[in-house]
């Protein structure tokens, strides 16, 4: 049986997730320094920590795959801004709205995760409240569980 304490615990371990608005990379150290030292006391703490951990270095690492995918969209979009400039006394500046779509169309996968990310920690804390371990969705398993 669980005690109110264990599942308390569990709950902020899965909040803690939201330190990333507080710091840069506070979504990732908050759980690991939240579940490493509470994974020690109870199997139901190391499972949820362990899945907090995991779920965040996951979705951190999708978000930055596709901030680098970005990059080329964001360069050819500035770089077509100067396509036609065939004299620099005068500017005619046409864009190419091609990599505008691109660079929109990546922007909001992103911003789909992170929306994502939030309601998905916000159901993982509701859940593990009630006493249930929840399994993260598209979760690469970083931590794996100590095989004794």
């Amino acid at each position: 049986m669980l005690s109110q304490n264990e599942k308390n615990a569990s709950a902020l371990i899965h909040l803690s997730a939201f330190l990333s608005f507080v710091f840069p990379l506070g979504s990732i150290i908050g759980p690991v320094i939240m579940w490493t030292v509470q994974k020690d006391k109870s199997e139901y703490l190391d499972e949820n920590g362990r899945e907090a951990v995991n779920f965040n270095l996951s979705y951190t690492l999708y978000v930055f795959i596709l901030g680098l995918a970005i990059f080329p969209f964001a360069i050819g979009s500035v770089f077509s801004l100067f396509r036609h400039v065939d004299n620099f006394n005068q500017f005619d500046l046409h864009y190419n709205f091609g990599s505008l779509f691109g660079l929109l169309g990546v922007g909001s996968f992103i911003g789909i995760i992170i929306l994502l990310r939030f309601l998905l920690t916000i159901v993982a804390t509701i859940k593990s409240s009630r006493g249930e371990v929840y399994h993260y969705p598209l979760t690469i398993k970083f931590v794996k569980e100590n095989q004794l």
